[in-house]
């Protein structure tokens, strides 16, 4: 038995603010129980992905989901929190759930709305999630969380700005075929390593544009037992996930790699009994640059310190051999924090059931997300596969 996705919803991702927080759940929840073919009263329970962390007034947001049809009243509904892996949390617990016996259908649906706020201000709730005892201090908000880290891992294996204007450049390139992506606008290697007027540096050798943008959206999943996923219209099975959480202060962590991270890639590989080049496609955690730039180390594609081998030789990009983030990523699709786990999830569906439009990568068959939350502290990894 397994646990696979057979329906899904996507809002397109950025500035939603003539939609509520409330609005944009009902509308995802429909829309995902519709492309999976269920009723309202098929669904044993929803789990929500919402991390707030300020941005919403509204900190008790599970049963809002309960307003999208009257048959939902009375399941049970969760929400669950995990940082920027929020989204992630909550598709994990309803696999597990499913796995356990305590269900057959689970609604999830992650969504965050954020762009009310001022990036400062955006910035400063982020920042919750570090380890606020120390790192608070630290200027720029979350972005300065990761300019730290940049800086760290310059000083240990060289300044790989180059490097990262390259993945920036991959990003908004692949966003262009994404008509759900916040940002389609194709920016020049030039102007992403050039410090510019319209491209200054926001924290340590991070520019604006190796920033993942402030973003609203909402996306939502069906996962159901795969009895059920045997009688739907399409579905795509849960290979394999795993969990590694790390200690909070980046005092006491080598932050010049994920350790968690790469733990959790080789819990989920060997769980599905894969190698990294099995795979046909990644979704990965690019709330920066620097971040998707380990965690090409994090995952086994580069030894330390050679990330930069990865994008130089073009192994990541749509005609690579391990495609990376054709959706734009984070850092061009955009990153509504409670959102962006189920997102990734839901366009691996995508990917491997044919539906990804602009943004397909042929014949993809075996697929992985990997949700970050927090500087490295929860990894969650996703193998996917096609069930049929």
């Amino acid at each position: 038995m397994t646990a696979c996705l057979i329906g899904w919803y996507h809002s397109k991702f950025g500035k939603l603010q003539d939609q509520s927080l409330e609005q944009l759940m009902i509308t995802a929840a429909k829309g995902a129980m519709a492309d999976a073919g269920i009723s309202a009263k098929d669904v044993d329970d929803v789990y929500v992905g919402h991390m707030n962390s300020g941005f919403s007034d509204q900190d008790f947001a599970a049963s809002l989901v309960l307003g999208a049809d009257p048959d939902l009243r009375f399941k049970r509904a969760t929400r669950l929190e995990n940082a920027c892996a929020t989204g992630s949390a909550a598709i994990h617990t309803a696999v597990n759930g499913i796995k356990a016996g305590n269900a057959r259908i689970s609604l999830v649906v992650g969504v965050e709305k954020m762009t009310h706020l001022d990036s400062t201000a955006a910035g400063n709730n982020l920042l919750h999630a570090s380890y606020f005892a120390e790192e608070a201090s630290i200027k720029g908000g979350f972005a300065g969380i990761f300019g730290h880290i940049a800086n760290l891992h310059f000083q240990k294996y060289g300044d790989r700005s180059d490097t990262l204007a390259k993945i920036a450049v991959k990003a908004h390139s692949n966003a262009m075929g994404n008509p759900l992506a916040q940002m389609q606008k194709e920016l020049s290697y030039d102007f992403c390593r050039t410090v510019s007027e319209k491209n200054p540096v926001v924290a340590g050798p991070l520019r604006r544009t190796d920033c993942s943008p402030v973003s609203d959206g909402v996306a939502a999943v069906i996962v159901a037992h795969s009895d059920v996923a045997l009688r739907s219209k399409k579905a795509v099975a849960f290979r394999a996930m795993a969990q590694v959480n790390d200690v909070m202060p980046m005092s006491k962590r080598d932050m010049t790699q994920f350790e968690a991270g790469q733990r959790a890639w080789q819990q989920g590989l060997e769980r599905a009994g894969l190698n990294l080049l099995d795979l046909d496609v990644v979704e990965t955690h690019d709330c920066f640059t620097v971040a998707e730039l380990m965690q090409y180390e994090a995952m086994g594609l580069t030894a330390l310190g050679e990330g930069y081998k990865a994008i130089e030789e073009g192994w990541v990009y749509k005609d690579g051999k391990l495609p990376i983030n054709p959706s734009g990523g984070l850092k061009a699709k955009g990153h509504p924090v409670g959102a962006t786990g189920v997102s990734m999830h839901a366009l691996q569906a995508m990917q491997l059931t044919g539906e990804a439009g602009g943004i397909q990568i042929k014949d993809a068959e075996l697929a992985a997300v990997f949700n970050m939350g927090g500087a490295g502290v929860a990894n969650y990894i996703s193998i996917l596969q096609s069930f049929r």
